[in-house]
């Protein structure tokens, strides 16, 4: 799944729009373009996540249960 389909799941899930997000995070819609290019760094994710009072998280799991 792309970053862009993830955060399209999660607008719905939360029942806002992009312009509502990017109102909540000081940005334009225009700025949000970052999504489609794929060009998001964490911090930006983080911004969103707290944005949607959520949390982002990254991290690679292996098979025996360490995460990194």
């Amino acid at each position: 799944m792309t970053t862009e389909q993830m955060l399209k799941m999660a607008l719905s899930f939360k029942g806002i729009s992009q312009a509502e997000l990017a109102r909540r995070i000081g940005t334009t819609p225009s700025n949000l373009q970052k999504v489609k290019r794929n060009t998001l760094t964490r911090e930006d994710l983080e911004q969103i996540a707290a944005a949607m009072d959520a949390e982002f998280v990254c991290r690679f799991r292996f098979q025996d249960g360490t995460e990194i």
